[in-house]
């Protein structure tokens, strides 16, 4: 694979020169796709249900305790919407290699808005039926398991290659942006105008979203024609992830960072004993649930940054390494704000790990293929951080906090290293243009 472009001349050369940004612009946000007009649509859709989609997020756990007063039903309900995502995203990504992208996003994010107006329904109602609830969780799981891969695979069709990690950029830091504001906008409206304004507000955000996806152009498969797809083109997708080894070693390395790695469910005990927190929350929790995502945000903001690397591979690895260095450092902090400082470089290596993984696998997979790896993408992001919570939660009441996120920190970094050194082609790795 080529290293680097070749110069076409003085002149050109030159011409790059005085072209390319100056100054702090280099490093700002590189809003460059957001030039081409289909792909301005799609990011304008993203942007939009980023904080509505918070709005459910926060405002189904939140009915659910309000009606019933039990956590362990407020847990039901990760597990009610983990399983549908999980199988719909597999199913969803086999079906975007199969029919047209557009009219599949239409479909499902129309699906979502009708799921969030019965969502709006029931609590306008007054309903305080946690299995309607659930049922409803569950569907609007399955439609973004069919809808998540089938968006992020539309990207390569409507931006060249080279703007790839801009435009992967481009997309998460609007996702983070969203897991910030979405809860702190869900805390000052459910005291003012109560609960089901947030379902409400996430449904004329999706109705916006479909009107944006509306002005997409066709994006029906280029090479098989359209038709339905099966179990077998789902396993036809882990046939071919396992043969490129570089897929797999990019999913593998969010596993590692993750499980290994994302020490969330100690947060609650670990803000009041290791912190000085209240019971019930607190700054301390505050801080630490923000501080990551905050970091992650920052980062996406230095986006002009990514168009210049070419060793994808490379800072994949060093991101990881990063991770959980940091985590580990969390894990052995003092003060309150170390701890928030060391999350959130945390949060920005998550960040740069995301934007090439994105890239890579963007780049080398193949457009028949391209939305059941998605489809794999979303299961593994969706699914890491909720084994981590068990792994971490089981762990850590055995062996204390402290101990187990450092220890977990320290393993990201071992076993990176080794997954390294077992596939040395995923840090050479350099995408063609």
């Amino acid at each position: 694979m080529p290293s680097g472009d070749a110069d076409d001349g003085p002149g050109t050369a030159g011409a790059a020169r005085r072209a390319s940004p100056r100054g702090i612009r280099r490093f700002a946000v590189d809003t460059t796709p957001l030039r081409i007009a289909p792909f301005r649509w799609l990011w304008s859709s993203t942007v939009v249900t980023s904080v509505g989609s918070q709005l459910t997020a926060v405002a189904v756990p939140l009915q659910i305790y309000d009606d019933t007063g039990s956590s362990a039903l407020v847990g039901l309900a990760g597990a009610a919407a983990l399983v549908p995502l999980v199988v719909f995203a597999l199913w969803g990504g086999a079906v975007a290699d199969l029919m047209d992208r557009r009219r599949l996003l239409l479909i499902s994010n129309a699906g979502i808005a009708v799921t969030s107006l019965l969502f709006w329904a029931q609590a306008a109602a007054g309903m305080r039926s946690v299995t309607v609830l659930l049922v409803l969780l569950a569907v609007q799981q399955a439609l973004f398991g069919i809808n998540q891969p089938t968006r992020t695979a539309s990207v390569a069709r409507l931006v060249p290659a080279g703007q790839l990690p801009s435009a992967t950029a481009l997309t998460s830091t609007v996702a983070q942006f969203g897991q910030i504001a979405g809860p702190l906008l869900a805390g000052a409206l459910v005291p003012v105008l109560g609960l089901p304004v947030l379902y409400l507000l996430d449904t004329v955000a999706l109705v916006l979203a479909l009107l944006a996806v509306w002005r997409l152009p066709p994006l029906p498969p280029l090479k098989a024609a359209a038709r339905r797809a099966g179990l077998a083109d789902i396993v036809d997708g882990f046939r071919y992830l396992v043969r490129r080894r570089l897929l797999l070693v990019s999913f593998l390395a969010d596993v590692i960072a993750m499980v290994l790695g994302m020490p969330r469910a100690l947060f609650p005990q670990m803000a009041q004993l290791d912190f000085g927190g209240p019971e019930g929350g607190g700054t301390a929790l505050g801080v630490l649930y923000a501080a990551i995502p905050v970091g992650a945000l920052l980062c996406g903001l230095v986006s002009g940054l990514y168009a210049r690397v070419r060793r994808h591979g490379v800072m994949v690895v060093l991101a990881v390494v990063v991770w959980g260095l940091s985590i580990a450092g969390f894990g052995m902090s003092g003060p309150l704000w170390l701890a928030a400082v060391l999350l959130a470089v945390a949060g920005a290596a998550d960040m740069v790990s995301m934007v090439f993984r994105g890239a890579i696998l963007q780049s080398a997979a193949t457009d028949e293929m391209r939305g059941r790896m998605q489809g794999v993408f979303t299961v593994v992001v969706a699914g890491g951080p909720r084994l981590a919570d068990l792994l971490h939660g089981t762990v850590g009441a055995a062996a204390g906090t402290r101990p187990t996120v450092a220890g977990g920190g320290l393993l990201v970094v071992v076993a990176m290293v080794a997954l390294t050194l077992a596939v040395p082609a995923f840090w050479r790795y350099v995408p063609e243009r």
